[in-house]
């Protein structure tokens, strides 16, 4: 069975794109990034921005993102799989990532969210954007602490803070 991942939460005022690989089971069902509850993106991502995201609602927590300049986004726009794992995802289809130029033109940094997205880091540096790998935030990846995991994204989203 073929799924489709979600459309992009990006704006004009987008200077980096965190891109996942493709959403889980959880957020396919929620229609929400990250809703999986053991996935820490939006502890992690409210710790650095200083808000409580993972207390409040989806639309709020997208408002609070968008208005620090971040977009979310996945590598893939669909793809066959059994589960929620990366390793799992077969026939995948590539989201167009060239056309986020035209929809974020102050967008400079793309973070990728764990190794399987960053699959598509030359594609990325090619368009002339910085890419930065992050550790990803899937309980899958528990061999980073919370600490060290934080300290890589706070780096990757505010450099030099």
């Amino acid at each position: 069975m073929i799924l489709h991942g979600l459309p992009p939460v990006i704006d004009a005022r987008a200077r980096v794109l965190i891109l996942g690989s493709f959403p889980s089971a959880a957020s396919l069902a929620a229609q929400q990034y990250y809703a999986h509850p053991q996935n820490q993106f939006w502890r992690i991502l409210g710790a650095v921005l200083g808000q409580p995201l993972p207390a409040m609602d989806y639309p709020a927590r997208i408002a609070a993102v968008q208005d620090a300049g971040i977009a979310i986004w996945d590598v893939y726009a669909s793809c066959e799989r059994a589960g929620s794992l990366d390793s799992a995802i077969r026939a995948a289809l590539p989201n167009p990532l060239g056309e986020i130029k035209e929809l974020a033109p102050a967008l400079r940094r793309i973070c990728f969210n764990g190794r399987m997205a960053a699959r598509r880091v030359r594609e990325v540096e090619a368009l002339g954007f910085e890419a930065v790998v992050l550790p990803s935030t899937s309980p899958a990846h528990a061999s980073w602490s919370f600490d060290r995991k934080l300290a890589a994204w706070r780096e990757a989203l505010l450099p030099g803070k």
